[in-house]
């Protein structure tokens, strides 16, 4: 298994963008514009050596409770195999109380789910099925 991205919400998504490529050299892609999620922007930024990290910008990001979208590390993403893989681990992970979000195709054409680790963090498990 190998960590397919971390992410990070941001107030700012242009300057995070310009941050991770001057100070890092991170490439960028588009700006994605989430059809499903009103107000979701986002761009993957690609370091030298293979590390992507997803900087996400949501309209009204709160600054609040423990529980909410706020500035700061959102979750980690995990890429685990096949889609096959995924549905063996999104099952587990139901008997065990930690699922979060069933397996999906999101619409950027992720296939994931989303679980929860003992302390509460997020973990995106993915797919690298296209």
């Amino acid at each position: 298994m190998k960590i397919a991205h971390v992410a990070l919400w941001t107030n700012n998504l242009t300057a995070q963008q310009h941050f991770w490529q001057d100070f890092f050299g991170g490439t960028s892609n588009e700006l994605y514009i989430s059809k499903n999620r009103p107000g979701f922007r986002s761009h993957f930024i690609r370091l030298h050596e293979g590390a992507t990290i997803e900087l996400m910008a949501l309209e009204a990001l709160a600054q609040g409770a423990n529980g909410t979208e706020l500035t700061g590390w959102a979750h980690i993403a995990i890429n685990v195999g096949t889609r096959q893989d995924v549905d063996t681990m999104v099952k587990r992970a139901s008997e065990q109380k930690i699922l979060v979000s069933p397996a999906r195709i999101t619409g950027d054409g992720f296939y994931e789910a989303l679980i929860r680790d003992p302390d509460g963090n997020l973990i995106e498990i993915v797919s690298d099925d296209e």
